[in-house]
């Protein structure tokens, strides 16, 4: 199939992977490099790179506007799939955090914040230009990354493709399997962050009156916006310090301990 529709299943498979969908990106890179060096109906390399360029850079911009408008909502739906979309949030803005824009080049390559990484540059207000430059060479770097793997390693693919077709059924039931496994964990993901699903909270009256009251002295109140949401000549809560939520092992030692200590974020 892939030295039949090889340009368009590579396209579509990037683009697909680029805008959320759970698709294997690199697999699809990877067979794509095997036919580059099949010697049978080869591939064109720069055929090929074209088509996983253009993808990834089609995708990879939509997410970025999407990003840039839709914010917080699009970046906790794309992290669904993780069950604990605060913590994927944190996770992909801790990247930007302690790498700056370089994550770009290195996005790709990591789980999670593959998919993360436009968006969120969108809505930490990049400059457009800037980002199209370091995600090109990203996308250029992940591209040939993978159909180099599979350029260089075609004889053993055609070996274990060979060995899937002669195993016939015994394949069938290890790919279910497989599945039912990955359903159980899944399972037993959702039930581990469960209990994240109720923060304790408290109402703005609430805390509204403790501030006018004689207990004033005892609240502080914490702004822990995440990096690049967070906007120094913006306006926050007044009396409120910021600390770094990325950087929370060095921040919290400077909390004080004799306080009720109030968060806000996004």
């Amino acid at each position: 199939m892939m030295a039949r529709h090889g340009y368009a299943l590579t396209f579509a498979i990037l683009l697909a992977e680029s805008l959320g969908l759970p698709l294997p990106a690199a697999l699809a890179l990877v067979a794509a490099g095997a036919a580059v060096a099949s010697p049978q109906h080869p591939l064109s390399a720069p055929g090929v790179m074209l088509a996983a360029a253009a993808a990834l850079l089609i995708g990879d911009t939509v997410q970025f506007w999407l990003g840039r408008y839709a914010g917080w909502n699009l970046l906790a739906f794309l992290c669904r799939v993780s069950m604990n979309p605060e913590t994927c949030i944190l996770r992909s803005a801790e990247s930007f955090y302690k790498r700056g824009k370089a994550t770009l080049l290195i996005a790709k390559f990591i789980p999670g914040i593959n998919t993360m990484a436009a968006p969120l540059a969108g809505s930490m207000n990049m400059r457009f230009w800037q980002f199209l430059r370091l995600d090109f060479s990203g996308a250029l770097l992940y591209a040939v990354t993978y159909l180099l793997i599979g350029y260089l390693s075609r004889d053993v693919l055609a070996k274990v493709f060979n060995g899937f077709n002669a195993a016939g059924r015994a394949m069938e039931g290890v790919i279910i399997i497989a599945l039912v496994i990955y359903a159980i964990y899944r399972v037993i993901q959702f039930r581990k962050y469960r209990k994240y699903d109720v923060v304790p909270r408290i109402q703005v009256q609430e805390l509204a009156s403790r501030l006018a009251s004689d207990q004033a002295a005892r609240v502080l109140i914490v702004d822990v916006r995440s990096h690049g949401y967070y906007d120094i000549g913006g306006e926050r809560i007044r009396g409120s310090i910021r600390i770094e939520p990325n950087n929370l092992d060095e921040e919290i030692k400077n909390l004080p301990k004799d306080k009720d200590i109030y968060l806000y974020c996004t």
